[in-house]
Formats: C-alpha cells, sequence, structure tokens
C-alpha cells in the first residue's frame, strides 16, 4: 500500500501547474471543473493549503451568472481540441460555455468536517460562491421550476458518450457550415477506447449552435438540439445541495438556509421523474419526448448517495446493482453488462471511473447496503494496486484504459486510503 500512496501523492505533484492540476499532461492540459473538485480531496491529505488553492483557482474562472465552466483554459495548447479559440468565451482566463456535474459543496463539507478552524475559514470566504453555482444550475438548468435538472450537451454531464446520450443525440442535425477540425484526444488514446468521430460531429454541431446563440441559456433549454435529464447530474446536485445546507448550518449562514431548504424539495421531487418503471430503475430521460434511455448506469446508482427514493425504490436499484456485480471481475460499470450497447473498453459505455465508485460507495454504505459498498471500496483499491493510476479501467479485465497518471484517480486513493486509518502514512510519505 505504501507504494501506490506514494505514487498518487506523485501523480498529484506532477500534474500540479502552480495553483492547479491538470487530469493528465497532454491528454488534458487544462484545468478542469469537477476534476479539480476531486483532486482538491486528494490533495487535502497532502497539503491543506494547496487543497483549497485548487478551489479557489476554479472558482477565479467562475462567471458573472454563477455557472463554473467545465474547462478554465489557463494557457493555449495545440494538443487539445476545441480549445479557447473555439468557444470564445470572452472571459479571463478564457473557459469553456459549459459546467459540470457539482461536486464542490460535497468536497467542501467533506474538508470542513474533518478538518480546523482554518478549514472553516476558507469555506466561509467561498460560501457565496458555492450560493451562486447552485443558484445558476436551478435557474438556468431547470427554467420551469420542475426541480428536474436538465442538460444541453454531453459534455455538461461529465459521462460524454454514455449510451444515455445515444437517443438525444440522434436528433442533432450536423450543419454543412460547421467548421473541419482534427481531433487531438485519439493523438493520445486508442481509438476504440474514446468516443466516435459521428458522436463527436454532434458534440461540436451542439457547440457551434451555442456560439451561434450566444449561449443564451433560454434558448438553450428551449430551442437547442440537445435537452435530457442525466441521473448523474441530478444526484450530485441533490447531494451538493444537502451537503451544502450542512456548510451553512455550520458556518452559521442562516441568511441562507431557506432557499437552501427550498432547492432540496424541489430536487427530491423532481428526481422521481427519472424512475422509469418499465427497467425499475433510475434513467436519463429525453425531457422534450419524456422518453427514457432503457440502461442502468453508474449515475443511476448514484441514488444512493443523494438518498433518493422510497424503500422500494432502493430495493430494486440495489438488485440491479447486485446483478451487475455479478457480471464484472471489478465494479462498477458504467454501463449495464447485460445491455447490448456495453462496450467495456469505450469510455463510459462499460469502463470503471474510481470517482463515480467513491461517491456509490459512499452512498451505498450510508443507506445501509454494507456489503455492495465493501465489494466497490474493496474493487476500487485493487484496480489501482493491481493497474495504477489509469484515467479509467476495463471492468472485466481490469485493465488500464484512457490517459495514465491520472490525478482524480490518485486523489480518490488517497481519499479512500485515508478512510480506512493511512492518514499518517499519506502525511509522512508527502513529505
Amino acid at each position: 500500500m505504501d507504494k501506490m500512496i506514494k505514487e498518487a501523492i506523485n501523480v498529484l505533484k506532477e500534474n500540479d501547474r502552480g495553483g492547479y492540476t491538470v487530469p493528465t499532461s497532454r491528454l488534458y492540459p487544462f484545468q478542469w471543473n469537477w476534476d479539480s473538485g476531486f483532486t482538491a480531496l486528494g490533495l487535502w491529505h497532502i497539503n491543506k493549503w494547496r487543497a483549497w488553492l485548487e478551489i479557489i483557482s476554479l472558482l477565479d474562472a467562475q462567471w458573472e451568472n454563477g455557472m463554473i465552466p467545465h474547462i478554465v483554459f489557463r494557457q493555449n495548447d495545440p494538443d487539445y481540441y476545441p480549445g479557447p479559440d473555439i468557444w470564445l468565451s470572452n472571459n479571463e482566463p478564457p473557459t469553456s460555455c459549459l459546467s459540470q456535474p457539482p461536486v464542490l459543496a460535497s468536497v467542501v463539507l467533506q474538508m470542513v468536517e474533518k478538518g480546523t478552524p482554518y478549514d472553516s475559514r476558507k469555506a466561509r470566504e467561498i460560501f457565496s460562491r458555492l450560493m451562486a453555482s447552485h443558484r445558476w444550475f436551478m435557474e438556468s438548468r431547470d427554467p420551469e421550476n420542475s426541480g428536474v435538472i436538465s442538460t444541453v450537451h454531453p459534455w455538461e454531464t461529465g459521462r460524454d458518450n454514455c449510451p444515455d446520450w445515444d437517443m438525444g443525440l440522434k436528433n442533432v442535425e450536423v450543419p454543412e457550415e460547421l467548421e473541419s477540425y482534427t481531433r487531438r484526444d485519439t493523438m493520445h488514446v486508442e481509438n476504440q477506447q474514446r468516443p466516435t468521430q459521428t458522436e463527436y460531429d454532434k458534440y461540436m454541431s451542439i457547440v457551434h449552435f451555442g456560439k451561434k446563440v450566444g449561449w443564451d441559456n433560454n434558448v438553450l433549454y428551449n430551442e437547442g438540439p440537445f435537452l435530457m435529464a442525466d441521473p448523474g447530474i441530478q444526484f450530485i446536485l441533490l447531494r451538493a445541495t444537502k451537503d451544502l445546507l450542512q456548510l451553512a448550518t455550520h458556518l452559521k449562514m442562516d441568511e441562507a438556509l431557506n432557499e437552501i431548504n427550498n432547492w432540496v424539495d424541489l430536487l427530491t421531487t423532481g428526481s422521481q421523474w427519472l424512475w422509469n418503471e418499465t427497467v425499475g430503475g433510475f434513467c436519463a430521460r429525453d425531457i422534450r419526448t419524456g422518453n427514457f434511455s432503457d440502461g442502468i448506469t453508474n449515475a443511476s446508482m448514484l441514488c444512493f448517495y443523494a438518498n433518493v427514493g422510497n424503500e422500494l425504490q432502493q430495493k430494486k436499484m440495489g438488485a440491479h446493482c447486485e446483478r451487475i456485480l455479478k457480471k464484472c471481475k471489478y465494479a462498477f460499470p458504467s454501463w449495464d453488462p447485460e445491455h447490448k450497447s456495453f462496450d467495456k473498453i469505450r469510455y463510459w459505455r462499460g469502463p470503471i471511473w474510481l470517482i463515480m465508485n467513491y461517491m456509490i460507495g459512499k452512498g451505498l454504505r450510508e443507506q445501509g447496503f454494507d456489503m455492495l459498498a465493501k465489494r466497490i471500496i474493496d474493487d476500487t483499491k485493487s484496480l489501482v494496486d493491481e493497474s495504477g493510476m489509469a484515467e479509467y479501467f476495463d471492468p472485466i479485465e481490469g485493465s488500464p484504459l484512457g490517459g495514465k497518471n491520472f490525478s482524480w484517480t490518485a486523489a480518490i486513493y488517497l481519499e479512500m486510503s485515508s478512510a480506512e486509518g493511512s492518514e499518517q502514512i499519506i502525511s509522512d510519505l508527502a513529505l
């Protein structure tokens, strides 16, 4: 274990760019939203000041309307497409014009709960920024006040090419005026592990539309080519909002309590719209047509993390979890291995991601599914011990996939190791 802890620490140090951390060199050479959140969680065990700097640097790129963009371009790098010259955000530093799953409030609460008065002071300094981010999601991605959070681009979900989005992308037309481009991701990772060219053309078509309408959120919601409800964003936002409520209580931010409580109630009610009775589980759904995706994903399993669903629904989701785990050597695949769309090595169509395992395991344990939680956490540690700090992993073979020396993989490994009593070892090895 000491060897892998040291490797995880080294990965975070190697990917440090002086105030922010890149996910991995070359493949992802900028600062990413939820990557930085989870990276801060790992950095906190090494250097608390540096962990807070990670969060503050991300928030420095927050838009005036409260959105925290999914990419912050702190320098140009031809190794990545689409870069700042494609998005044209007119911000400094330049950013993308979409967001990502809002994990920040949950990360901050954990740092505060485990920390010292220093951590509480830092949390107080950024509390209004966290409120603004949640308010942006509630207003810009749910303008109808239904409690169902929309996503206007698969990239916003963080699960870029999951089969959940196939039905939504099917209706995205590639315009003739879409500029030609050269992908950079397939120069660093094998084609069969990445989204297809057809999918990428559709992604860029949505970006083209967004630029054309000036990234107006109302137009994106009402007229945009893609509008789906994602159980990942829905459940992560609900959990983060509950955590924001705890943070507000701890910091005695009483003036925020009513607004946050209203968000919790609304999101809890809206989450039921994602229950697919045919599948017997929480699934993605097209907001305009009401059509469901028919697959159980690792995002579906975040219902436990958000504590969503009645007793029967959680029991059915637990049964899905058991069924899927029996089909895999390692947990937890991003797509149901019994579904025809399962692909064990292609990005979000089958592989395992440590950040998702971390949230799923945490939720299962909190809701009393201890044996399932243990299996997922044990598998997570085993994957890293056997295959290193990869971006994602094959659930059948356990082989490493995607980018190497990945920051959030290293961070989650440190967080899990700390939870199992290795905090002192981490501190000693970080020196």
